[in-house]
């Protein structure tokens, strides 16, 4: 168990330094995403960013699991 805490805690601290560089390539502006810009708010709806990011932990954790 302390084994997985060490884990996601190593991968937040990652994302966390990586977090300026990841807005600079446009990860959170994909096409797809969904922004409404109306005078006084905007929403944003990051549709496809969520569904890149799943996959993504879904992979690691389909190698961390065949791999052990």
């Amino acid at each position: 168990m302390s084994k997985y805490l060490i884990v996601g805690g190593v991968i937040l601290i990652s994302v966390g330094l990586l977090w300026p560089y990841l807005n600079k390539i446009g990860l959170f502006n994909l096409p797809g995403d969904i922004m409404i810009k109306k005078e006084g708010y905007t929403i944003h709806f990051p549709i496809v960013t969520c569904i890149v990011i799943s996959m993504t932990i879904s992979f690691i954790f389909w190698i961390i699991r065949n791999f052990r």
